[in-house]
This record gives C-alpha cells, structure tokens and sequence, in this order.
C-alpha cells in the first residue's frame, strides 16, 4: 500500500499544498515549528480520521478559516482509491472514491498507517491506557469487526455508565434495565476479548522474533493479556461468558456506589516480558526501547498478514531517540518494504548511508520544496 498524492487545504499552518511521494523513503526536513509533524499528522488523519495530536478537530483548520480539507490517492493491489476528509461547522465529512462515507467504520481502513513516535516509547512504560489506545488504533485498522465490536461496545459502555452514574446520585434505580445494559456489554466484551486475545498472540510471534535479532538472539519477549478473568481457566466462548457474568455480578455493589463500569475491555491492559522479567517495571531504557521498536516493527508484518497489505510508516523524529545500533535495524527493517515518511531536524551519518535514495522535502514555515541532487 502506498501514498502517491497528497493535498492539503487550510490545514493547520498550511495554505494550499500539493505534494507526490515515491514507494520507499520521503523525507520532511526542518527545523521544529516549521510544520513537519503536521504532515505526518495529515497522513494519519487521513487514514484513521482524527489526529494523533489533538482530540478536537477545529484545531486542525488553519487559524482565521472556517474550514480545512485534506485528499490523497492510495494504490494498492487493488487499484488506487481518491481519499478525501474535510471539517468545517457542519463536523466532519469523509469521502472514498469522491463517495460520502455516512460511518467512519466504512472509511477507517481503505489506507493503514504505523505512526512511531518518541512518545511511543510510552507504550513499554506508561500507563495501562496507552497500550488500550495501542490496541484499539492498530487492531481496528486491521479488522474491520473488532472496529464495529469496539465502536458498540462503547456505546452500550456511554450508556451503562451514564445510568450507574445516576443511580449512585440516588436516581432511577430499575434492576432489570441494569441487566438487560449489563447482558449487553458482556456478550460485546466476550467478542471484543476473544479478538484482542487472538491479535496480541499474533503480534507476540512478529514481535519476540524482531526482538530476538535486536538483542543478538539473548532475550525473548513475550506479551500476556490482563483481563477481568483468567484466560487460562477458559476454554470455550460459553465459559468466557458465564467467568464474566461472575465478575460482573461480584463488582455489581461497588459499581452502584462509584457510579461507574468495572469490569470489561476497557480497563484490559497487556504486559511485556523480556526472558520472563516484566521490562516496564525492571527493564533499562535500553530494553525499553527495544521492545517498543519491535512491537511497532511487528505491527508491520501483523497488517501485511491481516490485511494482504503492508501499512505505510510514519517516523515522528524518533531516529534522533535511537541509538545507532537501533537505528539501523528501524532502517534496514523497512528497507524496500513498506513506505515510509520520515521527520527530522536532519539525517543522521547512519540514516544518510543505510537510506537508498530518499525523496527530501526541506520544510520552511509552510511552505515544502523537493531537495535537488
């Protein structure tokens, strides 16, 4: 999968911009505040219809509009596929094939994206959710029902806890509709943990064997999933509901009182191992980061596998994080594999020498020009 056209309109410092990349490496160079990172954000918006940056879409559209628009052309096996995504007062209108797309369900997938950023390495250390967003973004543009499932399921979440909100302030208390919310939200939960169960399984196998020739074949990663259950005392779909229907039924008083959901997806989380030692809590910043680059290299081959396709790569000025050694295994990972879009102040000795000729856009204020050779 690749991204041969892109053009923004309005779009945060950006007036009107027309740009073509080639297959392999595009490179935004610059120095910070020019506008580098907007680019990649355009990409990633995108493909999954909201930013990575920020959660409310006005802050998209270039200061003193009233409207912002972005389109691009994928190509594919399959043939390419206009893409277009615009906001203005009216919300946000999504369009493949210069058709309206009425759900983002239908749209989110038509072009996969990998973003690695320095904050990435969040995802090793940092909070429980920040490995539920990891999950939710990538697996959901890899299965277009774990989507669907996800999206339902935090319907039927909004509403559960709405309720349990105001029973707990002394509001309508009817039992029946609790557990008639309640049946719904673990029958979503039983379809959402079997998938998450399945993906992260997967991603483990890519993962574990990128880390392996990271770290000189001396340390195995390995991933486990942290339910409301204990998956190994599960066999079967039915037993999964009936563990969770238990789970549910001992949280039952607490959630009335809190006013708040307990149990479910959306407080899972998944640990990572490194020869059998928790590395967030015990490993150095250089496990660390290992294990978040292969997690994210992994992710490349998971889509290529779910998908038929490999994603394009999107680097937020993360080689300047990695060492030289991490650097080129990033770089020779990708090489003549998937497209990629690099930002950076500049490119490294090692970049420059492991890159086979890179496309380089020098980025100034706003404005983009091809380096010439």
């Amino acid at each position: 999968m690749e991204l041969t056209e892109l053009s923004l309109s309005h779009f945060r410092n950006y007036d009107d911009a027309k740009l073509t990349f080639q297959p392999g490496v595009n490179v935004f160079l610059g120095q910070n505040a020019q506008g580098k990172t907007n680019l990649l954000e355009s990409i990633y918006a995108l493909a999954l219809a909201r930013s990575h940056r920020t959660k409310i879409d006005k802050d998209l559209i270039q200061w003193g509009q009233s409207q912002a628009r972005i389109s691009g052309i994928i190509e594919n096996r399959f043939g390419k596929t206009p893409l277009s995504l615009s906001w203005s007062n009216k919300g946000k209108q999504a369009r493949v094939n210069h058709l309206d797309q009425s759900r983002l369900s239908t749209y989110i997938g038509q072009l996969n994206v990998i973003l690695f950023a320095p904050e990435d390495l969040d995802l090793v250390k940092g909070p429980p959710a920040i490995r539920r967003r990891f999950i939710d973004i990538e697996f959901g543009q890899m299965n277009r029902t774990y989507l669907q499932l996800s999206s339902q399921y935090k319907r039927v979440l909004k509403d559960r806890n709405a309720y349990l909100k105001a029973w707990s302030f002394g509001g309508k208390k009817d039992a029946v509709f609790l557990s008639v919310l309640t049946d719904q939200l673990i029958e979503l939960s039983v379809k959402l943990i079997l998938l998450k169960q399945r993906f992260l399984k997967e991603l483990e196998k890519a993962a574990a064997r990128i880390h392996r020739e990271v770290a000189n074949q001396t340390e195995e990663l390995t991933l486990h999933y942290k339910t409301a259950v204990d998956l190994q005392q599960v066999s079967t779909e039915e037993e999964l509901l009936e563990a969770l229907r238990v789970a549910f039924s001992k949280q039952s008083d607490r959630e009335k009182k809190q006013g708040t959901t307990l149990v479910g997806p959306h407080r899972d989380d998944f640990t990572i191992e490194v020869n059998g030692v928790d590395v967030s809590n015990f490993g150095s910043q250089g496990q660390q980061r290992t294990a978040a680059l292969a997690l994210k290299l992994g992710e490349i081959d998971l889509m290529h596998q779910e998908t038929g396709e490999y994603p394009v790569l999107l680097l937020d000025d993360v080689l300047s994080e990695l060492d030289a050694s991490r650097q080129t295994h990033l770089l020779m990972s990708i090489e003549n594999k998937v497209q990629t879009f690099i930002t950076a102040p500049s490119l490294s000795e090692v970049a420059r020498s492991l890159i086979k000729e890179p496309k380089v856009f020098l980025v100034k204020d706003g404005t983009i020009q091809v380096e010439t050779k």
